[in-house]
């Protein structure tokens, strides 16, 4: 119907009885788990593309090209002939006769390895590691989604993984989207951080009974939950993924159990440091020493996991888009981080100062907000006021949105998993690059960190 020679909006004229017969029957609490059904059902057979016939995920072979340009910095000549030299050494193998070798990421370590111990010094076959000192734990967090938080931390571990480093992932989000990439089996809270908090209050209520006993007060019962939790270590929730360096405690929704759970133990027991039970239950199990990564993905909430994963560590990572809700939305947040840590320090150290003790104090070794699905044809200017408001908190590097991400992400695997062959070279190189870049930055904030440990253990070695 016209309107003076213009077509009517769309939401004129709606007939109600046609609307009515298209509304379908009303949907009850049991419908909810019938939409569950159905997503469950999907994301398995999306998830599937990625998957071998044994129903496990596998990470892809990588040819030399790739090995000599991304992983290890040698000419392809000279890698050839090192391999013609050493043949021991994995040789790779041809999907057709004469053709390029491709190698599995295990005989890529290898590979490296042996690079590393015989070749020049001057090059950089392994990424610099600092003996003596404890893994770096990084959460990537903002209480918006949609932001790219999970992808960010799942390629940040990817990058980290390539460049030969020990990488545990943890994911403390109850929707599992970060278990899914890394195709975790994770059955109930047991096999999630879930049982290391309750351990760390367990513990916490243990010591707090022997104080009781000996003014000669009654214990507080300890239920068989926490007596479960007792005997679980971190080591024994890790799954194995794909990658032979990337490690996994995945998550799953009856994690999110835990934020009901918390400030019931929290008000049964106020002098148990929740902020503190995943930092000291991963120190206590030996996890700082069996890695050099330890990535963390958080809910898009300020909750309890949310703080557990906050307080642990060292490096924060923030993802944004370049919008104004997204930079509204994460002023807010870090106002909410402000009120929440200094609230709990406020509340720690008023009984601290009284029993001259030493006071808290929360202190995260960087703190870098990342923009992310950057488009600079419309977003530049908004960027830019960003980054001036933002200063040194904004990494200057804006991870753009490219055409490999989004058809990555439609084959439901990270752009590292991507065969380079599925696109054209120039598209998989412009894509890839973006994350390199990411990384790089990343990397660069992580080596000032340890190399300024070092040097502090240096100085205070001297001083002894």
């Amino acid at each position: 119907m016209a309107n003076d020679g213009f077509e009517l909006p769309p939401y004129f004229n709606i007939n109600p009885d046609t609307a009515r017969t298209e509304l379908g029957k009303s949907v009850s609490a049991e419908g909810f788990a019938r939409i569950a059904e159905r997503c469950r059902q999907g994301r398995e057979d999306l998830a599937s593309r990625g998957l071998s016939e044994e129903g496990s995920k596998e990470l892809r072979r990588f040819s030399t090209w790739e090995i000599t340009r991304y992983l290890i910095p040698v000419a392809q000549a000279h890698f050839r002939r090192v391999l013609r030299q050493n043949p021991k050494l994995p040789q790779g193998t041809s999907e057709t006769e004469g053709g390029a070798k491709w190698f599995t990421m295990e005989e890529v370590l290898i590979l490296r390895a042996h690079f590393a111990a015989e070749g020049s010094k001057a090059k950089e076959y392994r990424p610099y590691r600092p003996e003596g000192l404890p893994a770096k734990l990084v959460a990537v967090a903002n209480f918006k989604g949609g932001v790219g938080k999970t992808s960010t931390a799942a390629h940040l571990a990817m990058s980290a993984a390539l460049d030969g480093y020990r990488v545990l992932v943890i994911d403390l989000d109850s929707q599992g989207s970060m278990t899914s990439i890394f195709n975790g089996r994770v059955e109930d809270e047991w096999q999630t951080v879930f049982p290391l908090l309750a351990r760390h209050y367990a513990t916490s209520l243990q010591a707090e009974n022997r104080s009781r006993l000996e003014r000669g007060d009654d214990p507080k019962p300890i239920d068989d939950t926490l007596v479960e939790a007792l005997k679980v270590k971190a080591p024994d929730l890790v799954q194995k993924t794909h990658w032979p360096n990337i490690d996994l405690i995945g998550a799953q929704l009856n994690l999110y159990w835990a934020e009901f759970q918390i400030p019931v133990w929290r008000m049964q027991g106020r002098g148990w440091k929740l902020w503190d039970a995943l930092t000291e239950t991963l120190e206590q199990d030996g996890m700082l020493e069996a890695y050099d990564l330890i990535f963390i993905d958080t809910p898009p909430a300020l909750g309890y996991l949310t703080i557990n994963g906050l307080a642990a560590a060292d490096i924060l990572l923030v993802p944004l888009g370049a919008s104004f809700l997204e930079f509204d939305s994460t002023g807010r947040f870090f106002d909410m981080l402000h009120s929440t840590f200094a609230s709990i320090e406020e509340g720690e150290n008023m009984a601290a100062r009284a029993l001259g003790q030493p006071e808290l104090s929360f202190e995260w070794d960087a703190v870098r907000a990342v923009i992310t699905r950057f488009d600079a044809s419309q977003q530049a200017e908004l960027a830019a006021l960003m980054q001036a408001y933002f200063g040194e908190t904004l990494s200057p590097h804006r991870q753009d949105f490219t055409a490999l991400i989004g058809q990555a992400g439609e084959q439901a695997m990270g752009i590292y998993e991507a065969d380079y062959r599925d696109f054209n070279r120039e598209t998989y190189v412009r894509g890839r690059a973006t994350f390199d870049q990411t990384y790089a930055a990343f990397k660069r904030l992580l080596l000032g960190i340890w190399r300024r440990e070092e040097l502090e253990r240096e100085d205070m070695a001297e001083a002894v």
